[in-house]
Order: structure tokens, then C-alpha cells, then sequence
């Protein structure tokens, strides 16, 4: 058996790409997109017609209502692949607007249900700053499913557990980047591998913590480099491969054993506005990378909209 298939005896594997031809060889229960996904696909030649299509029929509308209509056609293409659910990302540019976030995400699902899609196939993605908490808060009261992305810090994921949630994205990839570039030439990436791996580190600490203090939202690590961390956390709750690792996992047949388990002594904390904005400002780590996430998902939105302008 391949190490994909062991992991999926551990874990829900989702698939992270808005490549929706690739699904079927993976069989992922789930998958992700964001705006640099999306961005990615429709400049391929099998997206490409795709994008048309959208532009050609919606032309006239506003662009931001062109482009939700561009992320919602791909996640209504991948539920063709997948039996379980799609996340669909609000504007990164909204990160820090929770009105502006609730109407966008109102109207991603109201594309959806229009389509026919419940609300049970879909979960919208929104960056876990606190204006994103409290507005994902307020959508799942409505019964509108969040997946909180973007999440670096342990504030920001006690923050989304306590709060509800449906589920939590923690970049472990992007964690990993960042303690490697600061450690520069003093890294061993040897001593830092596997379960030493402070991405890693930092799900399984959020994961035990969840599993201990009976918080229901689910876990699903992000943002890979290698599959040595998705080996190391086998057993979370779910995770969001890219096509590539999948591919490589898929590749191996060494044994892969639940490598994350429940249990921890972790005191129950939570956050206010002013303690949670203080933690993570005390977290550098997580504090740049927030803010650059971000600016790079703002970036990529506006080169969508570029495409999309040239097409209408």
C-alpha cells in the first residue's frame, strides 16, 4: 500500500489546487483553493476556455462580482472530483473589514445554492485576523462553513476554536520558511526535520490543545515543502496536499504510522480583542507572515482581475 493510501487511513486528505483534471488520480476527499491557485489554473490552456466562458457571460457586472463568479465556477468543477467539500476564498484585500467579508462570503454561497451546491459541500476561506474571526463567527451562525487560512500563531487557532469554527488552515510550510531564513547559516535541517520541524511543531500543538479541551473545530495543516511533514503529522485531523507531494506520497510504499496523537496538559486559554492582538503582535513569526500572506493573496487578485479586464 502507498503512503498516500496509509495516510488516508489516518487522515482526510484534500486536495490544494484549482488544477481540477488532476483530482481523479488522488482521490482526495476534499479540496482547497486560493487566489494564487486559481490565478495559476486559468493561465493554463485547459483552464483557459473556462475563464472565457465566465468573463464572456458576466461581462458587465462589477469586477469583484466577475471574479467571485470565476472562484465559485472552479469550486462547482472540482465538486465533480471530490464527494466532500470545496473552499472558496474571500479577498485577501478584505482581511481586516468584517462587513465587507460577511457580504462577500454571503455571496459566494448564495452562488453556490444557486447552483445547486448545498452548504454542506462548501466553506469559505477568510484570513484569520480578528475581523476575519468575528465575521467567520457570525457566518457559521448562519450556517455558512468558514475555513480560517492564513493562520500562523497559537492565538489565532484558540481564537477560531473557541469561536466555532468549522475549520482552521495553520501553514506549516510558511512556518517552516520563516525559522529557517531567520536561522540562516546556523539551520540544520536534520535537527529540524520531521517532528522537529517548527511548522510541524506549531499543528501538533494546536492539535493536541483542540483534542484536550474538546474544541470541535477541525485541524487541517497547510502549506507543505516536503512530505516529511505530512509523514509527521499523520493522524491530524485533515490536510491540504498539492498536487506534487501528492503525487510523491503516492510514490512511496515504506510503512507511514499515525505520527500525531491526542493528549496534552495545555491550560484552557482564550482571547478578547486586546490579548489576542497582543499575542500576536508578541509572535514575530507569525506577525510577518500574516502581513505578507496577505499582501501576496492581494497581489494575486489583482493580476486575476488584470485577465479578467483584457477579456471583457
Amino acid at each position: 500500500m502507498n503512503q498516500l493510501d496509509q495516510l488516508k487511513q489516518h487522515t482526510v486528505v484534500v486536495a490544494d489546487t484549482g488544477n481540477f483534471l488532476q483530482l481523479a488520480q488522488f482521490a482526495p476527499r476534499d479540496a482547497t483553493t486560493n487566489p494564487s491557485l486559481i490565478l495559476k489554473a486559468v493561465q493554463q490552456p485547459d483552464y483557459a476556455p473556462l475563464l472565457a466562458d465566465v468573463v464572456k457571460a458576466h461581462a458587465k457586472l462589477p469586477m469583484e462580482e466577475v471574479v467571485d463568479r470565476v472562484l465559485v465556477r472552479f469550486g462547482l468543477e472540482i465538486l465533480k472530483f471530490v464527494p466532500g467539500r470545496v473552499s472558496t476564498e474571500v479577498d485577501a484585500r478584505l482581511s481586516f473589514d468584517r462587513v465587507a467579508t460577511l457580504a462577500r462570503a454571503r455571496r459566494l454561497m448564495a452562488l453556490y445554492e444557486a447552483a445547486g451546491v448545498g452548504r454542506d459541500r462548501v466553506l469559505i476561506k477568510i484570513a484569520a485576523t480578528w475581523e476575519g474571526i468575528q465575521a467567520a463567527a457570525e457566518l457559521e451562525r448562519e450556517g455558512i462553513h468558514c475555513n480560517l487560512t492564513l493562520l500562523f500563531a497559537f492565538c489565532q487557532a484558540v481564537a477560531c476554536g473557541e469561536s466555532g469554527i468549522t475549520l482552521i488552515s495553520p501553514f506549516v510550510g510558511r512556518i517552516y520558511d520563516w525559522y529557517k531564513k531567520s536561522a540562516g547559516a546556523h539551520w540544520v535541517e536534520a535537527e529540524r526535520a520531521g517532528a522537529n520541524d517548527p511548522g510541524v511543531q506549531s499543528v501538533a500543538r494546536i492539535y493536541r490543545h483542540f483534542k484536550q479541551h474538546g474544541l470541535k473545530t477541525e485541524v487541517m495543516g497547510a502549506s507543505f515543502r516536503n512530505v516529511g511533514q505530512i509523514q509527521a503529522l499523520a493522524g491530524c485531523d485533515l490536510l491540504t496536499i498539492s498536487p506534487d507531494l501528492l503525487a510523491q506520497l503516492q510514490a512511496q510504499d515504506a510503512p507511514l504510522p499515525r505520527a500525531l496523537q491526542a493528549g496534552g496538559d495545555s491550560p484552557r486559554v482564550t482571547f478578547d480583542e486586546p490579548t489576542f492582538r497582543y499575542a500576536l503582535n508578541e509572535d514575530a513569526m507569525a506577525t510577518e507572515k500574516l502581513a505578507e500572506g496577505i499582501r501576496l493573496f492581494a497581489v494575486d487578485a489583482i493580476k486575476l482581475e488584470a485577465l479578467i479586464e483584457a477579456q471583457r
